[in-house]
């Protein structure tokens, strides 16, 4: 039996709830901050759904994240499909403004044991350099 739509987002819920990755409040999220424009950052893109913008701490000569501007804690939040979309034309955009036409990695941490340390949904775009064959 095929789960229907609010099935599908009452599962994620519940695994999200299960595996303890709830994000904070909006107000205490530094994401969020930075996505109102409240917290500055170095803007790669930015449309009415997402903003990409470096990363202070980059792990590769570009390190970008792209995030969504309504909070989600990670990936099972209940994420539409639209703001997925919208995220994959933001890292298209990242790496046509980073010149990263050698090749380059999209990562996303979710949860503690993945590394994700900022309980927003976030995509990692990293390039500029060998990275290797390794993910970790």
């Amino acid at each position: 039996m095929a789960l229907r739509p609010a099935a599908v987002h009452r599962a994620a819920e519940a695994l999200a709830l299960q595996l303890n990755m709830k994000g904070p409040n909006m107000e205490d999220c530094i994401f969020c901050k930075i996505a109102a424009h409240e917290i500055p950052s170095t803007v790669v893109y930015e449309d009415d759904q997402v903003i990409a913008f470096d990363d202070l701490n980059p792990q590769a000569p570009v390190h970008t994240l792209v995030i969504p501007k309504e909070h989600y804690a990670n990936i099972c939040d209940g994420v539409p499909g639209e703001t997925l979309a919208a995220m994959a034309h933001a890292v298209d955009e990242v790496v046509r403004a980073k010149g990263l036409t050698g090749g380059f990695r999209v990562i996303t941490n979710t949860g503690a044991d993945a590394g994700q340390t900022v309980m927003h949904f976030h995509m990692h775009v990293l390039g500029g350099c060998d990275l290797g064959e390794n993910l970790i």
